[in-house]
């Protein structure tokens, strides 16, 4: 029976694979380069060399492009070592400022090279023509090649001017294996890093990433605007390394329709821009920032693994600034977001803990603690030594190296100047922008403010005027996250009422029309929201459903013949009531 040892390790030949291939299969380490899975492997770099005994005999090959037929495979003898650190020696004198072909020489022993240094601009480059490839091959782009040969050999663009085809993919940035290529030697300028929507923008993600940890359905999506598959039909890199073969670019955006017995609309909200207050800077200083990129860069699993870091350095005096985007007339929000004065008690608080002596000041309008054990929590706050003013910030500017926070102190009726190495703006809570067509397509109201608005503030808060339909969360109003679960199971709760049910009780107030009076114009059609007037084109008059008609009046208002009117609140009833209050 025939055999491939790899290591000692007894396993099937097979031709169809390398033996690099077979080998990671069975765990064994071969070190690699120039090696990438969507490129023909080609040995270039020849660091996979692997010792083959066939038949008494001993032979070397790289393994990126030995197939993995029968016989014995060596993978870190005595032999291999020597001439693997041999190679990385020549490396070495190719690439002599490169730190992994200094750690990988490290490791084989070769810490210094016996051979002499090239005098070449880039001295990371170890020319394993991966770049090259990968442009011309994976990417379909060809802005790069190779000019001269021997030891004049280089990467270059073509008549080496700055390329007109690069794609400024970035792909040979991320594929070159020392960390060696630049893109604006090539096309005059860098890629455009996509920042990540979970981490506030303070990283970059790729066009394959999976939106935040929590994530349901927790899988990769595709960013369609940003693939270079989606863009120009090349590269399907993600497709070549997926071992599941999980990636399908066939796939389609699928609008659907379902036939349903309640709906719950839970389209959340959209925190404040906080570059529309110009005298904040936002958009001016790295060191303001708002509260939920601070609430990033303190989290476990962001970007800095918890640790309170600006450009490098950790900030000694931090300013909290409340109510950014709430209670003010100015941006047309004068409505409280109920969330920013304890989320902000909070960051205070872990700042404390991640810095110590660091000297924290929060600029409040009023402290609005109303949720349970909310007022003991912004007591220990204050304990702690976090100071609390009540002061109007108007402007932020810069100092030197510091930030001045400059505010009229309230309280003591004078403007004040608060110096600051990090500002942190509790941006407050805002109507979120997709919600508008929902409410569009649902017929719903909104309230003042600009969230939809419910059946009753107080004896329906989950209920719309629109029977079946609910509300949950933040698009009815600005709530903490009790108050979201909450308002959630009484919207679950009150769509299981329907669905057990079978059958939705509709008001008796609807709309009427008188027939003889109509003149079919059309224009309490068009006044209704809820689509309940249909025009019958034979008759010339309306005909309301009443199923569908909430009983607003609108049409009734909108009338120039009063031919429409609400039931038991004609004019004749109305004037009965009246009449008989009066006597």
């Amino acid at each position: 029976m025939k055999k491939l040892i790899i290591d000692g390790i007894e396993t099937e030949p097979n031709p169809e694979k390398t033996v690099l291939e077979v080998a990671k299969e069975l765990g064994i380490y071969i070190p690699t380069l120039c090696y990438h899975k969507s490129l023909t492997p080609y040995g270039a770099c020849r660091i996979c060399i692997v010792e083959i005994i066939w038949k008494g005999r001993s032979m070397f090959h790289t393994a990126c492009t030995y197939p993995a037929w029968e016989g014995e495979v060596r993978t870190n003898s005595e032999l291999v070592r020597k001439i693997r650190k041999t190679i990385l020696e020549l490396m070495l004198a190719e690439a002599p400022d490169s730190p992994e072909i200094q750690e990988l020489a490290k490791e084989y022993g070769a810490e210094k090279t016996r051979f002499r240094e090239r005098d070449k601009a880039n001295k990371k480059c170890i020319l394993c023509g991966l770049c090259v490839r990968f442009c011309n091959d994976v990417m379909g782009v060809g802005a790069i090649g190779f000019k001269n040969r021997g030891a004049s050999r280089e990467i270059v663009t073509p008549f080496e001017e700055f390329s007109e085809v690069c794609t400024l993919c970035g792909a040979c940035e991320f594929i070159c294996p020392t960390d060696a290529f630049d893109v604006s030697t090539i096309a005059g300028e860098k890629p455009i890093p996509i920042p990540s929507e979970f981490d506030m923008g303070l990283t970059k993600r790729p066009s394959v990433y999976t939106p935040f940890p929590q994530a349901v359905p927790n899988i990769p999506v595709i960013d369609s605007e940003k693939c270079m598959f989606f863009q120009n039909e090349t590269c399907r890199v993600c497709e070549n390394v997926c071992e599941p073969d999980a990636i399908d670019f066939a796939q389609k955006e699928e609008k659907k329709e379902i036939e349903v017995g309640a709906i719950i609309v839970a389209t959340g909200f959209d925190p404040f821009d906080a570059s529309i207050k110009k005298e904040y800077a936002y958009s001016e200083y790295k060191n303001v920032i708002t509260g939920l990129e601070f609430e990033r860069l303190i989290s476990a699993s962001g970007p800095t693994r918890g640790e309170i870091v600006i450009d490098g350095k950790v900030p000694k005096q931090i300013v909290f600034i409340h109510c950014v985007g709430s209670r003010d007339e100015s941006v047309g929000n004068e409505y409280c977001s109920r969330v920013c004065c304890m989320f902000i008690a909070k960051q205070a608080h872990l700042v404390n803990e991640c810095i110590p002596n660091a000297e924290v000041t929060v600029l409040y309008t009023d402290m609005r603690a109303f949720g349970k054990g909310y007022e003991e929590f912004y007591d220990r706050v204050r304990m702690e030594g976090v100071i609390y003013r009540r002061g109007n910030p108007s402007e932020i500017y810069r100092k030197g190296e510091k930030l001045i926070v400059k505010a009229e102190d309230t309280i003591l009726g004078e403007p004040v100047e608060i110096e600051a190495d990090l500002v942190v703006l509790g941006t407050g809570i805002v109507p979120r922008n997709e919600t508008e067509d929902i409410r569009k397509i649902l017929k719903l109201s909104k309230s003042q403010d600009g969230f939809l608005l419910e059946a009753h503030p107080k004896l329906r808060p989950v209920d719309t005027a629109l029977d079946g339909v609910f509300l949950a969360g933040c698009c009815q109003g600005p709530k903490d996250i009790p108050d979201t679960v909450a308002q959630a199971k009484g919207a679950a709760s009150s769509a299981m009422s329907i669905l057990t049910r079978g059958f939705v009780n509709i008001e008796p107030v609807v709309a009427t029309t008188d027939e003889n009076t109509c003149s079919g114009c059309g224009i309490c059609e068009a006044a209704c929201e809820y689509g309940a007037l249909t025009l019958d084109s034979i008759n010339r008059i309306m005909i309301v459903n009443e199923v569908l008609c909430k009983g607003c009046s609108a049409c009734a208002s909108a009338c120039p013949s009063n031919a429409i009117v609400l039931k038991h609140y004609t004019p004749k009833q109305l004037l009965s009531q009246i009449e008989a209050i009066l006597r």
